[in-house]
């Protein structure tokens, strides 16, 4: 995957909106670091970039549709559109089920079944809690309960002086 093109797709789908290319680019960053410290192998990390870059693919129809943009109906919308979004790009059909998967469930962290989700869980939470100035105490409830790679833990606590 060309992760320039992709990100300069989003950008161009989310023509208008800054905040939206902001913070999609900040999960790709948080990303990045933290599968480059968790030494993440490269097909991995071609996972967990391109999820991180299109995560929130479903946001501008949830607005539209909803009137809202709850992860409860980005998990339901994502899926479809992650399919049609890559349905040309050249990738594995088993790549893009798994981007699908997480992009479909990245606002569950119950149901965490690897690295890549992992991840995309933490570095969504790092942007989040920035953009929503989250509590001290939440972030360290987040921290407690769902931050489990060693770079986010230790960036986490870092940020926030837990």
């Amino acid at each position: 995957m060309d992760i320039a093109k992709l990100t300069e797709r989003m950008v161009r789908y989310y023509g208008g909106k800054p905040g939206e290319v902001h913070h999609f680019m900040g999960v790709y960053a948080f990303s990045v670091i933290i599968a480059k410290g968790e030494a993440v192998d490269a097909d991995t990390m071609e996972i967990i970039e391109t999820a991180a870059v299109i995560h929130d693919i479903a946001c501008p129809l949830c607005r539209e549709k909803y009137g809202d943009v709850s992860g409860k109906h980005q998990e339901a919308e994502s899926p479809a559109l992650v399919r049609e979004f890559l349905k040309d790009s050249g990738c594995s059909q088993d790549f893009i089920d798994r981007i699908a998967f997480l992009i479909g469930h990245h606002h569950t962290p119950e149901e965490i079944d690897g690295i890549d989700y992992q991840i995309l869980i933490e570095a969504d939470y790092f942007v989040n809690a920035y953009e929503m100035n989250f509590s001290k105490e939440s972030v360290k409830a987040m921290y407690d309960k769902f931050f489990k790679t060693s770079t986010g833990r230790a960036m986490l606590k870092e940020m926030y002086g837990l």
